[in-house]
């Protein structure tokens, strides 16, 4: 359209607050600009630029007190060729504070919930407005501002998409703080707005900002919701790790909004863990510190809930499975230690982080054995050791009953999953199951054994104490045997209870190698000894990766102070050459090979 009609009479008398020969006076000059670009023209759009962005500013508030986008446009039907027109000239776009009134304006049209057709073409035209002010189209004003200033076409695009992201950043970050009426207007729903108009910028740098202030956005109203597709967008951007630019508090912002977004996360968290065969505990110690998911936790409970709930699932699928077992302890530790930084910013209770745990184990168990003094050790696992036996004996009093059993597996399940979150206890156990006598060993390998078998199938838990209880014994007398070499049939014995058993339940290889390992660092026995029973039995047996991950789990705990020890120098040297000693089989082995 060549030039804009007059205002009707109809129009004129509407709306009383806007001067009608005003309106008419910047209708002509929106036309007249449009139509000629020369230096006259260009002259006059500076030297009227003031008095046009105190009349934006009027306009602006009187479209802003109409109760929707189409009484908007039914009283001032010219204002979308008009804002369309001045947003297309480059001379006015160039000041900043022209630019800013024109986009609130934009945006003031822009209707979340479009409830007719006139509403429904308005957003189409405001995004495509938006999107082409972001682009480099071809606009024949825009080229000759470019060639007068001798600015190259991608640094004047760029700067005009990095003005817009300003001007969003600044309009989102004016949000209500009211949770009151639904259908009271506030500057709140911009925010959706905003937020599809992101989804194209979403891998743009410069957009980061924007995105990090949408995500970050406190909810203080109803309306301040982000757009589905804004999220799902941003999420697969971050898995393909095309979102570089954004912030770490942006990154948790958009697990916490997004739950298909922090699944992702926590998958490849587990893929990058489990595909990474030399990893070390003392490399996953590092590799977790380093990862944004345990702060996120920390900071927002809610994170933390839903992380647990997929560890669950996988131990559910992988009971058996030490790596799982020990990520997840670690992965605990490190969340823990989070929260604890921020105790001063929180005050989550325990329950809450922990709701289907079994509450009187939650204290002893999550309080660190480095907490309390070494001397109360035993008793306290002692105590955990009665309390499980308490609830498995619970479980199978129910059997009978199908709802109570369910819930009787369902709180042995809840107590086993923190056991394992909290697995630096049964590494104490089993220190202190290697240095105990004969007599005290009992609460320690019931507590052991159930560690490793904590479902009663086939009714075996009891036969598979009893074994657990031979393959101690058994242990025992190796490491008191004086005569060197050890006779190759007491050996040999070792290597049969850890290799399975077939048709018959058999009792978990790493429950032996564990006491094998600890009775190799900790006993009074000469290293020399002690390093002949674990390699013959490792080699025998082909755990030597499994040896050696429970050796460098020792000298960890030992650094943490978690482990007992009157001469913790004696046992960094033992642990050190029974490493250096696997280290060396595995050389051989792989020349062999």
């Amino acid at each position: 359209m060549s030039q804009l009609q007059p205002l009707t009479k109809c129009q004129q008398t509407a709306e009383p607050l806007l001067n009608v020969q005003e309106m008419q006076f910047w209708l002509n000059k929106a036309v007249a600009w449009g139509q000629a670009d020369s230096p006259d023209t260009q002259k006059d759009t500076c030297l009227h630029l003031s008095r046009l962005r105190d009349f934006l500013q009027h306009l602006l508030t009187h479209s802003n007190n109409m109760r929707s986008t189409t009484e908007t446009m039914k009283r001032l039907p010219f204002l979308g060729q008009f804002l369309g027109r001045l947003c297309w000239n480059p001379y006015v776009t160039a000041d900043a504070a022209s630019r800013r009134l024109l986009f609130q304006c934009l945006w003031g049209l822009y209707s979340e919930h479009p409830g007719n057709a006139v509403e429904r073409k308005a957003n189409q035209w405001i995004r495509k407005v938006l999107s082409q002010l972001a682009t480099e189209e071809d606009d024949a004003a825009a080229q000759a501002l470019m060639k007068h200033m001798g600015v190259p076409p991608e640094e004047y695009h760029l700067k005009v998409l990095r003005k817009m992201v300003a001007l969003l950043q600044e309009n989102i970050g004016k949000s209500c703080s009211s949770l009151g009426d639904i259908n009271h207007g506030c500057s709140c729903d911009r925010i959706l707005a905003t937020s599809e108009a992101c989804v194209p910028l979403v891998t743009c740098p410069e957009a980061a900002p924007l995105i990090g202030a949408l995500l970050q956005q406190p909810v203080t109203c109803v309306r301040a919701t982000l757009n589905e597709d804004f999220l799902d967008t941003l999420s697969s951007a971050y898995s393909s790790q095309c979102l570089k630019s954004l912030e770490e508090e942006a990154v948790v912002s958009l697990w916490y909004h997004n739950l298909s977004s922090l699944e992702e996360a926590v998958l490849s968290l587990l893929e990058c863990v489990f595909t990474n065969t030399g990893s070390t505990p003392q490399k996953l110690e590092q590799q977790l510190a380093q990862s944004l998911l345990p702060k996120a936790c920390a900071q927002h409970y809610s994170i933390f809930l839903v992380v647990n709930d997929i560890f669950r699932s996988i131990l559910k699928q992988a009971e058996g499975k030490e790596s799982v077992k020990y990520l997840i302890q670690t992965f605990t530790n490190c969340f823990l230690r989070k929260l604890a930084l921020r105790k001063h910013q929180t005050s989550v209770s325990l329950k809450a982080l922990f709701p289907q745990s079994p509450q009187n184990l939650l204290v002893p168990l999550l309080t660190l054995p480095s907490e309390m003094p070494q001397e109360a050790w035993r008793h306290h696992l002692n105590w955990l050791s009665g309390s499980l036996q308490r609830l498995t004996e619970e479980e199978e009093e129910g059997e009978g009953d199908g709802s109570s059993s369910t819930r009787g597996l369902h709180r042995v399940f809840e107590a086993w999953f923190l056991l394992v979150q909290c697995g630096h206890w049964m590494q104490v156990a089993v220190q202190l199951l290697v240095t105990a006598g004969p007599e005290d060993c009992g609460p320690l390998l019931w507590l052991l054994t159930f560690y490793h078998h904590p479902t009663n199938r086939g009714h075996h838990r009891a036969l598979q104490l009893v074994r657990a209880k031979e393959a101690w014994d058994h242990l025992r007398s190796l490491s008191l045997v004086l005569a060197r070499p050890v006779p190759v049939d007491r050996l040999q014995s070792l290597v049969t209870l850890l290799s399975p058993q077939p048709q018959q339940p058999s009792l978990s290889p790493l429950l032996i190698l564990n006491l094998l390992v600890n009775l190799a660092v900790f006993s009074e026995q000469s290293l020399s000894g002690s390093t002949e029973i674990l390699r013959t039995v490792v080699d025998g047996s082909a755990l030597a990766d499994e040896a050696a991950c429970v050796l460098s789990s020792l000298e960890l705990r030992l650094n943490e102070g978690s482990c007992s020890s009157s001469d913790a120098n004696r046992v960094h040297l033992r642990i050190k050459a029974l490493q250096n000693t696997l280290t060396h089989m595995h050389a051989a082995s792989s020349s062999a090979e």
